[in-house]
């Protein structure tokens, strides 16, 4: 999926010391998707631009598409990250310039390893569902394997975790609690999403060393004493070893975590760089038609790239600002 936004801001980010535990509900803002998609844009935010290898959220939906085109993103390009696309609802068909060419469903891992460069393009099939719900996540890749070849992969059989009275998830990257995803991730990581029955009151399992996030999708849970509407997004920093989550209704969250990426990275548009040179460099091989391929059967042509910024960037770490504190 594409960062959309005509002015993307450039900054650094990673890089930076490790937190104690915190309860940050971190605020998201509304960014429009291609034609007629309209997404919560949950990190980067105004608090907080990685948790761990996570650089990049964006939670839609529910949205009812029906009698309309529903995604509609151009082929566009990607370097130096993986994107994780999952669906709680709906269907996306992933074509890529390496000719994959796959429809993704709901509870599927639809994984890109961007590596060195990549183009691919995501739309709603042309007889598609009538509801759209997923969410579209990066994963900043170490400098030791954002150089390698692009990869494509389609996992339509994940580990599902089960107990608790009423919970069920299945983990998208990673590992928890002993279930590992076959996804291929490049540091250590998680992603899960989590389903609660109304009543259910669980701890999860946490690494200490990881930091964490939690990413509310449908209903309202608990979230080690701080409640959640739908679409927020709750930092936890690191030293946890359990989370204890109540649900008094049918409630769904996204588990996200892994160890603080320690490497600095530049982060602009849809590339995941070191430099703003490097950043310049593949925009410039993107709009002269080059490094990056060629997405075939697309109906419509690829997305330009918006301009650069005409600041230089300036060194950030891991979080803009601290976030509210509870």
């Amino acid at each position: 999926m594409s960062n959309l936004d005509l002015k993307p801001a450039a900054s650094l980010c990673g890089g930076g010391g490790r937190t104690g535990p915190v309860r940050d509900v971190q605020p998201g803002k509304q960014v429009p998707l291609g034609e007629s998609t309209l997404v919560r844009r949950l990190l980067p935010n105004l608090g907080r631009r990685m948790v761990g290898a996570w650089c990049f959220v964006d939670h839609y939906g529910p949205d009812d598409i029906a009698g309309e085109p529903g995604m509609q993103v151009p082929p566009h390009p990607h370097m130096g990250l993986q994107t994780v696309s999952w669906l709680r609802e709906g269907e996306v068909l992933h074509r890529d310039s390496l000719g994959s060419l796959q429809t993704v469903r709901p509870r599927e891992l639809g994984l890109m390893t961007s590596g060195r460069a990549i183009a691919h393009s995501e739309e709603s099939p042309r007889d598609h569902g009538r509801v759209l719900h997923g969410a579209q996540l990066w994963v900043a890749l170490p400098n030791e394997h954002r150089g390698k070849a692009p990869t494509f992969e389609h996992h339509a059989d994940l580990p599902v975790i089960t107990g608790g009275g009423g919970l069920s998830a299945t983990v998208i990257l990673g590992e928890l609690a002993g279930a590992r995803s076959p996804g291929t991730t490049y540091s250590p990581l998680v992603g899960a999403d989590i389903t609660f029955r109304a009543g259910t009151h669980v701890r999860l399992p946490l690494e200490s060393d990881f930091e964490y996030a939690v990413l509310t999708i449908e209903g309202e849970s608990e979230v080690d004493g701080v409640r959640l509407a739908p679409g927020s997004l709750l930092y936890l920093g690191c030293g946890r070893g359990e989370l204890p989550v109540r649900a008094d209704v049918d409630s769904s969250l996204m588990l996200l975590g892994g160890e603080p990426f320690e490497e600095q990275i530049v982060m602009w548009w849809n590339f995941v760089a070191r430099s703003g040179d490097e950043v310049a460099a593949a925009r410039e091989a993107w709009m002269a038609g080059e490094r990056f391929g060629t997405v075939h059967g697309y109906d419509g042509p690829p997305l330009p790239a918006p301009p650069l910024p005409p600041v230089p960037l300036k060194p950030r770490g891991r979080q803009r600002s601290p976030g509210p504190r509870r």
